[in-house]
């Protein structure tokens, strides 16, 4: 009979196996389709237009559209039914930050709606359908998400495996079109640059893919064209934590889960004031460093190698903090001894390996530079500091990624430690009377009436007395045994305190590396990019090489401060 059922489980897993697999190389094939489409068009190939582009990307977003409103429906018909969740997957936090990035993302389809009127005279119909559909796209994805990230799906598998796989990476090739054209503009604000900082060695040539013909408002023209590459970056984070939401949701199609009680983690702002205002010191210096950095840099030589000196020491400054306050937290939890979560979680998985992943990019890009600082034959001052700003980068990664996946793999402490009252006494014609247990014997899982003893307060200054007058000896007796507990209670609340200035100190030490995390990702996500800017790399590899590279890892390295501040924001509330 045992044979039999585990046959019958065999077989049954085995589809299911093969689902996940067809599925799995179906999103891949549409990706690649989708990636060597953007790749033509980014190198103007012949024949192939921005619109062709679109037009895949918005046939993607209608499919995902169609699959979307079937699973709601889906699941509108089915509400009363009891379904298994992910606790662990779709945190609120998570939600309400790709709410906020979809929000300003619709805001940049409205400019792109914009744009494309003004220009519609020489622009393809589809650079205006685009917007609309990815606007619908955006609001009914982000509902789907709200309401069904933590599903595990159970019926229907095999289509939902390919319906969630599609809508994971339709969201990959948005992500990727967004870096691109991103980049894009980028590249030519970089090119223009290069100029004052004295490479006139590198050919500048523009790559522009600007309507030709004249725009009928010339002032909203320019507000739409220059708001658009500002409002990217925050379009680029809201695909890439979709498609991260909806990888998970994919993870968990037919998972069994254990049903146990899932503590909540709310966020709490006390205890983490030093964290917080270190950190904001740092986030507003850093806003400050960039608007310098942008105002000054491309305007005459010595304004751009102040910018870019002013940069690096900036940088180095905040990541040799990071690295310090990193260092400390590890050393905190070589000091306790608790024990690893190892139990199969997707969302927790999938956050360590995006961590290691996406770091490395910024890797890539230090070690071209440290590589290009040794072999160069000339040295512009300012490149010096590009030496060890490139070396803390590549060690605050390495202390920080096995500081959060240590963090989340923590098994949380299940004893609550903000109890203060730890007996509550009744004391009545000479007698005490304890309501409640000890801490202590509520932790150690007994209450006193079991043992028969009656608890004693301030080393037995007032002792509980079972028939209102006991002898000297039971007196004594009882006096000593609260001395016991007295020592034994001291003991404990000793070690408790302890437990809670460490708890105390993580916690400051995540809330200021989550606010660090934001700050570094705000230069690169806006333009402030000395990996383009100081010239040396490109006089070393080539232009084109390292543009290359810098294209490839720049939106890894965007995308692991945000993740990385993602993941600070959960250690701080499970701390």
């Amino acid at each position: 009979m045992e044979k039999a059922a585990g046959s019958s489980s065999v077989g049954g897993s085995c589809p299911q196996k093969n689902a996940e697999i067809l599925s799995s190389q179906y999103g891949i094939n549409l990706f690649l389709a989708g990636l060597l489409l953007t790749f033509a068009w980014a190198v103007h190939a012949v024949g192939i237009s921005k619109s062709h582009l679109l037009s895949y990307l918005i046939t993607l977003m209608l499919i995902q559209l169609l699959w979307m409103l079937w699973y709601l429906c889906r699941s509108c018909t089915q509400r009363r039914l009891i379904r298994d969740k992910d606790t662990h997957a779709g945190a609120r936090w998570l939600k309400c930050g790709i709410t906020l990035f979809a929000v300003i993302t619709l805001i940049l389809d409205s400019f792109k709606i914009g744009y494309y009127i003004d220009f519609s005279n020489c622009l393809s119909p589809t650079e205006g359908i685009f917007p609309v559909t990815h606007a619908v796209h955006t609001i009914l994805q982000v509902y789907f998400l709200w309401c069904h990230a933590k599903d595990i799906i159970q019926s229907f598998k095999t289509l939902e495996r390919f319906g969630v796989i599609h809508s994971v990476f339709t969201n990959l090739l948005l992500w990727t079109n967004g870096v691109l054209t991103e980049s894009k503009h980028q590249l030519n604000e970089h090119k223009e640059r290069l100029i004052t900082l004295g490479f006139g060695n590198i050919t500048i040539v523009l790559d522009d893919h600007a309507p030709q013909c004249n725009c009928t408002t010339t002032t909203l023209c320019s507000i739409f064209s220059q708001g658009i590459y500002y409002l990217y970056p925050f379009n680029i984070e809201y695909h890439i934590l979709a498609s991260t939401m909806l990888y998970v949701l994919w993870k968990n199609i037919g998972r069994k889960v254990e049903h146990h009680q899932q503590h909540k983690t709310p966020f709490k702002f006390h205890g983490i004031t030093v964290g917080m205002i270190f950190g904001l010191i740092v986030l507003t210096s850093t806003i400050a460093i960039v608007v310098v950095y942008l105002i000054q840099i491309g305007r005459s030589k010595i304004k751009s190698e102040l910018a870019l000196t002013m940069f690096y020491l900036h940088a180095i400054f905040v990541l040799a903090l990071m690295c310090t306050a990193g260092i400390v937290a590890l050393l905190i939890y070589r000091l306790e001894d608790r024990s690893l979560d190892n139990s199969k979680n997707p969302a927790r998985k999938l956050d360590a390996e995006l961590l290691v992943g996406t770091a490395a990019g910024s890797w890539l890009l230090s070690w071209g530079s440290i590589l290009a600082i040794i072999c160069a034959q000339a040295h512009p001052k300012y490149t010096w500091y590009n030496l060890p700003y490139s070396i803390l980068v590549i060690i605050e990664k390495y202390i920080q990624n096995l500081f959060i996946i240590e963090s989340i793999h923590r098994e949380q402490e299940k004893v609550n430690d903000d109890i203060k009252t730890l007996r509550i006494v009744t004391i009545s014609r000479g007698s005490t009377l304890s309501l409640t247990p000890s801490y202590k014997e509520i932790y150690n899982g007994r209450a006193a009436r079991d043992s028969g003893e009656v608890p004693c307060l301030f080393k037995g200054s007032i002792c509980g007395r079972e028939n209102g007058g006991g002898g000297s000896k039971e007196e004594t007796s009882q006096e000593n045994s609260s001395v016991m507990h007295s020592a034994s209670d001291f003991s404990f609340y000793s070690r408790n305190s302890v437990t809670n200035n460490k708890r105390r100190v993580l916690k400051n030490i995540a809330a200021f590396l989550f606010l660090c995390n934001l700050s570094l990702w705000i230069p690169p996500a806006f333009g402030c990019r000395p990996e383009y800017d100081n010239g040396l790399e490109e006089i070393v590899f080539g232009f084109e090489p390292w543009i290359i590279v810098v294209n490839l890892a720049m939106p890894f390295s965007i995308f692991y401060r945000m993740h990385s501040a993602a993941s600070l924001f959960e250690v701080n509330c499970k701390t």
